[in-house]
């Protein structure tokens, strides 16, 4: 079974940057978020409005999206088998595509620099606005392009590289556990006073689940800096030394060395629904920020995807043929 799910990983993998995520085609992340927003409303309206309600809350919605978002794969995984291993081989190899995100990251991100490129500053504030959390009306070309840049440089990890390397450890399923608290933590995870107490539980979770995931993306993005001609030098000693600017502990670890790859400072202040938020900056302004960054960050995701899968995939292959051999 590990041996098949890895060749459904390497498959997944290769239709992603093949085919990115039609918009026309149904997506199980946007079922989870669907599945994600009735539960909250209708969790709301069972438990008390108060912190210790809205905490339990949280964990009931956490424990429901997590049951139903790897029992219904699990399931249809078994009863694939049921019929046929081939069969099973290729729904496999569709969700271990499904859970990635490279391309259509790559494809979102360029539509912001073109946009940028063409000087229609209203239309690459749209379009940014559809891949980040902040709010984006008043950004300026620079504020775009370095909100693009950051978000590409943030879901290298939890986008790309975290799915990768729960699917080479326990295949699709895991990979729709690691999805189902990301997506959570996407829609309930924010520190405002909303979701401070409902969206603890996933948040903190999201924090564990991404601790090995990240750093491994920071080291291999350092690399990856190197192989595209930038200076691993530079992004790793940006990373030693920004990586913890965050309130996060996982979200500034490639967009640390994302920054010291390209020479660029990013994060900063930003607003979001509306209140100014104060964060600290990450990187030396080496120079300004320019829209063609936006691509060079793609780049940078691209190689540290295909190192990511060779580290993973590879190390997985390693440990079955040790074990097969005892």
């Amino acid at each position: 079974m590990t041996t098949e799910w890895l060749c459904a990983l390497g498959v997944g993998v290769l239709l992603d940057l093949c085919l990115g995520d039609p918009h026309w085609m149904p997506h199980p992340v946007r079922l989870m978020g669907t599945l994600i927003g009735a539960l909250e409303k209708g969790l709301r309206s069972l438990f008390p409005a108060t912190p210790a309600g809205e905490k339990r809350a949280g964990v009931v919605l956490v424990t429901a999206v997590l049951v139903l978002s790897t029992g219904a794969p699990a399931l249809l995984l078994w009863i694939c088998g049921l019929f046929s291993t081939v069969l099973r081989f290729v729904v496999e190899s569709w969700m271990c595509y499904q859970l990635m995100a490279a391309k259509s990251l790559y494809v979102e991100s360029a539509r912001v620099q073109r946009a940028l490129e063409a000087g229609d500053l209203p239309l690459a504030r749209r379009r940014v606005s559809m891949i980040v959390g902040r709010d984006t009306e008043k950004l300026d070309e620079a504020g775009v392009a370095k909100a693009a840049v950051e978000t590409v440089a943030e879901n290298t990890s939890d986008g790309v590289i975290a799915p990768l390397f729960y699917m080479a450890l326990g295949g699709p399923v895991l990979g729709f556990f690691y999805k189902a608290v990301n997506t959570m933590d996407s829609m309930v995870g924010y520190q405002n006073e909303k979701y401070l107490h409902f969206g603890r539980c996933a948040a903190k979770l999201d924090d564990v689940m991404n601790f090995i995931p990240a750093r491994l993306s920071a080291l291999l993005m350092i690399l990856a800096a190197g192989l595209t001609g930038h200076s691993p030098r530079r992004a790793a000693r940006i990373w030693r030394r920004d990586r913890r600017k965050h309130k996060s502990p996982n979200s500034a670890q490639t967009e640390a060395v994302c920054a010291g790859a390209l020479g660029l400072e990013l994060a900063g202040d930003a607003y979001y629904f509306g209140k100014r938020v104060k964060k600290p900056a990450i990187g030396d302004p080496v120079r300004p920020i320019e829209p063609k960054d936006i691509g060079r960050a793609g780049r940078l995701m691209f190689v540290t995807e295909l190192l990511s899968l060779l580290v993973c995939g590879g190390g997985m292959a390693l440990l079955i043929l040790s074990m097969g051999q005892r």
